[in-house]
């Protein structure tokens, strides 16, 4: 998921796990109960809720699907069919456009958002044997929601079968679906299993990266730029050399794929990726580089001032990015890039420019008192940096 809220996610305050609370899944049941009048509402309730506030998200999600296979009847495809019948009604633009519904919300027209998700893993638990029924049914919940967790265990049980229905895919009317190609085979989604065979050879998902790379829909764009992101992980020259053909004669949707695409390769350093995005070996010279809080206290921020000169005749482009070595429980310190600035110098020009880094809690780092360092990061390339000790973090 990375940057990109997952289309189940939004923006919540409440913790995800509640997307399958006792509500919701009394809801559940109703729909599975009005389309299966043999439903065993009451019962299926009392199984699904059974220690929930033990359960995190996934632990609450696996047990609904224990009850959709306990309560259903045994023959998958009628079974799947019920909750097929079960979901909210869809149209060419996703789940239909009530408001509820347009966030992905469960309501009284059917079931879609976060409860498709247990129903979706019940397909890959129950319906490995029955590849093609069961890819047409993720099909379909995935116009609700999402179907990339669950789809990933036919890439890895049915490959070309699978592939092959991703090929059809790319072609369906429903941004959700299409979308679905680039996610269900991102070879290292977040919240999903690993896809060994793309982490060793990615050609298969690249071959549909590039169908997708001019999509017309920007969450499917998006989608793609992720996945070729997560290749670049493990095979950064050939999504280098991909994105430089990319450029080519590139939109500017392109182009902002292409970007978003390189992001870690272009964090890291790469001069590969700079230069496909146009950056050259920097050609600067750093006249100071100065921190103005040599001492923060955990609260008020880290604040440093930089001021640089061109050594080049003509303009020259430059991403200006710093690094944080923050210091970790051992006391040693991991690196961290942050970007700062994106612009373009003239040939013999200076430029002063002051930041403010803050440094408060936040649910992704833990703080260390300690000597931290930050460093100037320029086209990839490092330019020196400054100590600053950081005091009073909270214990």
């Amino acid at each position: 998921m990375g940057q990109d809220l997952h289309p189940m996610l939004g923006a919540m305050v409440e913790p995800f796990k509640n997307f399958f609370g006792v509500a919701p899944i009394r809801s559940l049941a109703r729909h599975l109960a009005r389309v299966y009048p043999d439903f065993s509402e009451q019962e299926f309730v009392a199984f699904a809720i059974a220690g929930l506030d033990q359960l995190e998200l996934k632990e609450r999600s696996s047990q609904i699907t224990d009850g959709l296979v306990k309560f259903l009847p045994t023959d998958f495809r009628a079974a799947t069919q019920v909750l097929l019948n079960s979901l909210h009604p869809e149209t060419r633009f996703g789940i239909a456009e009530t408001a509820e519904a347009s966030e992905g919300a469960t309501d009284s027209l059917g079931i879609a958002g976060w409860l498709v998700m247990p129903m979706a893993d019940y397909v890959t638990r129950v319906g490995l044997g029955d590849v093609e029924f069961s890819l047409e049914a993720l099909r379909q919940m995935t116009m609700r929601s999402s179907s990339e967790f669950a789809v990933r265990q036919f890439l890895v049980d049915h490959p070309e079968v699978t592939l092959r229905t991703f090929q059809q895919w790319i072609d369906d009317p429903n941004e959700h679906v299409r979308r679905l190609v680039s996610e269900g085979c991102r070879p290292r989604l977040p919240w999903g299993m690993r896809l060994h065979q793309f982490i060793e050879d990615p050609m298969p998902v690249v071959q549909l990266l590039e169908q997708l790379k001019d999509d017309q829909s920007e969450y499917v764009r998006r989608s793609v730029a992720n996945n070729l992101n997560d290749i670049a992980k493990d095979h950064p020259d050939l999504v280098t050399t991909t994105a430089k053909s990319w450029m080519r004669g590139a939109s500017a949707d392109r182009e902002r794929l292409v970007r978003h695409a390189l992001r870690s390769l272009v964090k890291a350093g790469n001069s590969d990726a700079l230069s496909v995005l146009g950056y050259g070996p920097p050609k600067i010279a750093i006249n100071t580089f100065s921190v103005t809080t040599p001492v923060v206290a955990f609260g008020p921020p880290l604040k440093f001032t930089i001021e640089l000169e061109s050594q080049s005749a003509s303009d020259h482009r430059l991403l200006i990015d710093y690094v944080i070595h923050h210091v970790k429980a051992n006391g040693q310190t991991s690196p961290k890039v942050f970007k700062w600035n994106n612009i373009t110098l003239a040939g013999d020009e200076k430029l002063t420019a002051s930041r403010k880094h803050p440094i408060r809690a936040i649910t992704t780092r833990r703080y260390y008192p300690g000597t931290h360092r930050v460093e100037l990061q320029i086209n990839g390339e490092p330019f020196g940096g400054c100590d600053f000790e950081l005091t009073g973090v909270p214990g």
